[in-house]
């Protein structure tokens, strides 16, 4: 593990990649909704971040912008594979449940979703 800081051990380098000092939440995860363009103060609440660690990440992600968003790009290209392969690897699972009949007593919430899936197909 690796600091990087911006004034003391803000952000720190795991085997994550950037993460925010004392929590898991990486520099990727806020580069969601940055990109997103969430405000500041959405983002913070959103992880439950101190307005230090969210100060010094955004402060992080704008003095290094070119680097974190290469690896950002990097991160979500291999989120991207990786869906693809557990989605591939589980299709036969997935269409194996999906083909089943449901439980007793589930009739009725099944017609419910699919009212509501209709409605919402509707209304796209």
């Amino acid at each position: 593990m690796s600091l990087l800081s911006t004034g003391q051990t803000d952000i720190i380098r795991t085997e994550r990649g950037l993460t925010i000092a004392g929590t898991r939440i990486t520099l990727y995860d806020v580069m969601d909704y940055v990109t997103a363009q969430y405000p500041p103060q959405f983002i913070q609440g959103l992880f439950e971040l101190t307005t230090v660690q969210i100060n010094a990440a955004l402060a992080y992600i704008e003095a290094n912008r070119a680097a974190v968003e290469a690896e950002y790009q990097s991160v979500l290209k291999e989120a991207a594979e990786l869906r693809r392969y557990y989605e591939e690897k589980n299709r036969d699972l997935i269409a194996r449940i999906a083909a089943q009949p449901p439980k007793p007593g589930q009739e009725a919430i099944r017609a419910k979703l699919r009212a509501a899936k209709a409605k919402f197909e509707s209304q796209a």
